[in-house]
Order: structure tokens, then sequence, then C-alpha cells
């Protein structure tokens, strides 16, 4: 027959029972938790950029790399070969307009231009050579024809008393002629001379001006010369900052080699260099957006220069507010070119999930979970992007880099 069983066993049996179906119970919590774990991990919101979807205004821009310039540099270039004798100043410094920067030698154009001085003067000295010389000789011919007039006159009484007395039979025919011949010889000697002071003052003049010509070459040439000897000393054009100078004594330098730069100082613009492939798209008077950490500046383009290096294209840019304060000299910046405007669409920050323009995969948090969702990305300003499709206003999006979570088309957001 059977036998009854103590309570203590029934009482101890209970108890493995139950102690064996928590611990399947908890095995299959861990399982559960754990599988779900590995399928949708939950990620704390503070880990995360969320941004959220509002209804607003953006510019599509094109983005740029640009550089802060001076408006006004000036380059001063050596206006001879030779080298440098003395420097006076040092790159950085402020300079007031006509300061002397640095001396070239001056020695060979000191030279030239004592060579030329002494050819002027050899020229000066011909013209007036040229000059005594044509007055003299008028002078010689003026008395030839003063005394040849008196010859004139009084051949001119013999022939008429030849005339007389040939009338009378006294003289004849012969020394008639021979009368009237010396008249006309005496006249031919005066129109000769004549003629002799005229072609004189041509020929003489014709020197002159051939001397007056060679003369007015070389005091240009002196002109040249005493400006490239003023050159010599390298002075500041105007009131600014030396951004650059040839600093060592002794140096060779070219003709029109660099040897300083002066910058205008608080007057800037921007050099912005982008691709190519946007060189159509932007066009003179467009609207630009300059940034470089806290500093927001607003300018436009203002030329596009033609030539393209190395698939980049490089434009000009002025400033509403050139004169700002925190503008230097080769400060890096970020150039954005307002491309177009929309208004009244869906816009969300920008972050580095967002990759450019398109359809694209996207978190979207709802009801604390973050799921895999296609978004139509338009417009960029670089601070925010236009959502054209899939989302809607109020709707938060992951903007941050969410790489390690490609795998997964959902996971929790705990706060």
């Amino acid at each position: 027959m059977d036998l009854a069983l103590s309570p203590s066993t029934l009482q101890r049996r209970k108890r493995l029972l139950l102690l064996g179906g928590g611990a399947a119970l908890a095995l299959a919590c861990a399982a559960v938790w754990a599988i779900n774990r590995a399928v949708a991990p939950s990620v704390p919101a503070a880990e995360l950029l969320i941004a959220e979807i509002k209804r607003g205004s953006i510019a599509d821009t094109i983005n740029a790399s640009g550089l802060v310039i001076p408006v006004h540099e000036e380059l001063l270039p050596s206006p001879v070969q030779s080298r440098v004798a003395k420097v006076h100043a040092r790159p950085g410094q402020q300079v007031k307009t006509g300061e002397l920067l640095l001396e070239l030698d001056s020695r060979l154009v000191k030279l030239e231009a004592e060579r030329l001085k002494e050819q002027l003067a050899q020229q000066e000295n011909r013209v007036l050579a040229l000059s005594l010389e044509l007055e003299q000789k008028r002078k010689q011919l003026n008395s030839a024809i003063e005394l040849l007039e008196l010859d004139l006159q009084s051949a001119r009484a013999k022939l008429q008393r030849s005339q007389m007395l040939r009338k009378a039979g006294g003289i004849s025919a012969e020394d008639m002629l021979t009368a009237e011949l010396n008249v006309q010889r005496i006249e031919i000697q005066l129109r000769q001379h004549r003629e002799q002071i005229e072609d004189s003052k041509r020929s003489t003049r014709s020197s002159i001006e051939g001397a007056q010509l060679q003369k007015n070459i070389l005091g240009k040439q002196l002109a040249q010369q005493e400006q490239l000897l003023a050159q010599t000393q390298v002075r500041a054009p105007f009131d600014g900052m030396l951004t650059w100078l040839a600093q060592e004594e002794g140096a060779a330098v070219g003709v029109g080699q660099l040897v300083a730069k002066v910058s205008e100082l608080h007057n800037y613009r921007v050099e912005a260099s982008l691709s190519d492939y946007h060189a159509r798209s932007v066009e003179a008077g467009q609207k630009v957006q300059v940034e470089q950490g806290s500093l927001l500046l607003a300018g436009q383009v203002h030329t596009i220069l033609p030539e393209i290096q190395n698939g980049t294209v490089k434009l000009l840019v002025t400033l509403d507010q050139p004169h700002h304060a925190l503008l230097r000299n080769k400060l890096r910046v970020d150039v954005n070119i307002v491309a177009s405007r929309r208004d009244g669409v869906l816009v969300a920050q920008r972050g580095p999930a967002i990759n450019g323009k398109g359809r694209q995969a996207v978190f979207v948090i709802r009801d604390g979970v973050a799921r895999k969702t296609e978004l139509d990305i338009g417009a960029s300003d670089g601070k925010a992007v236009e959502i054209s499709g899939g989302a809607r206003a109020g709707e938060r999006l992951i903007v941050s880099d969410t790489s390690r979570y490609k795998e997964y088309e959902s996971f929790r957001v705990t706060h």
C-alpha cells in the first residue's frame, strides 16, 4: 500500500518546483532581454544630436573656402638689377606714406645718369656751336652782298654812260656789251649769295633740329634714370602694414623682382576658391555669407576670375563690413554663396548624418524609437537643410553620426 508523504517532504518538493519555475522564468527573461538588445539597442538621448523639423526659410548655398585679403595691396618691385644695400624696416610694421623701407645699391644708376648728363651737355654745346656758325656765315654773306650791291650800282652807272656814249658813237659795240654783261654778272652773284644765305639757314636749322631731338631723347633718358635712382630708395606708397620685405642685406635682386609689399589696414575682402563644377551657378552680385567661428559677415560676389587652375575657380567677395575688428590678413574663412532662397519649407539643423542632397536614410524618432526613414533632402545653407519629403513638421531627426547603427532598422532612445 502507498505510504503518505510527510508534510516536510511535500513542502520541500514545492519549494524545488517554485525555484525551478523561477529560474526558467529568469532565463527566459534574460534571453528575451539579450535578443532585444541585439536586435534593437537603446541609446541615451544625451549621446545624440537631435533636431526638430520646423517650417521656415532656407538659402540654397554653394560652399567654398576663402582667404581674407586687403582691398588695397601694392607690390613694390626692384626697378633695376641690383642688390639690397640697407634695410630700414621689418615685416609686420605699420608704415606711413613715403617712409623709407630699404635702399638698393644705386652706383650703376648714378654712373649712367652722369654719362647721360655729359652727352646732354655735348648736344647743348653742339646746338650752340651750330647757331654761332650760322650767325657767322650770315654776317659774312651779308657783308659780301653789301659789297656786291655797291659793285652793281657802279656797274649800272658805267652801263648808263656807255649807253650815252654809244649813241654819240664814242664807244664800240663790244665795250657796250662788256658793260651790260658786267651788270648781269653782279646781279647773278647777288642772287647766289642771297640763295646761299637761305640754304645755310635751312642746312643749319636741320642740324640744330637733329641735335635738339637728340638732346630731348637724352633728356628723357636722364629723367628715366633719375626716376630709377629715386626708386632705389623703396618707400611706402600709402599708410598701411608692411606685410613682406627683402630683409637680407647684400642679396641680389633682378629687374621686377618683389622687394616689398604694403597692405592697407582694416579694409578687407575675401578671395574664395570653389570647384569648377559650380562655376556656372555663380555670378557677380550674388549674396554671400562669410563665416569663421562666431564671426558671420554678409557680402556679395564682386569678380569671378576667368582662369581655372587645378579644377578650381577663384572669385573676389566684397564685404558689407570690410572694416570689422575681427578680420585679419590671411584669415581662413568659410564662404557660402547664396544660389537661391526658399520660404515656408520644412527645415532642420544639419549634422553628420545628412550627406548632401537627394534621398537618404535618416533615423526619425517616433514614440521613443528611432526608425530608419527615407527622407528627401533639398537645399542647404551649411547650417540647416530642407526636408522635401518623408517627414512632417514637429518630428525629430537624429542628425549626429549614426554610422554605428546603420545595420539596424530601429533602436530605442532613452532619457
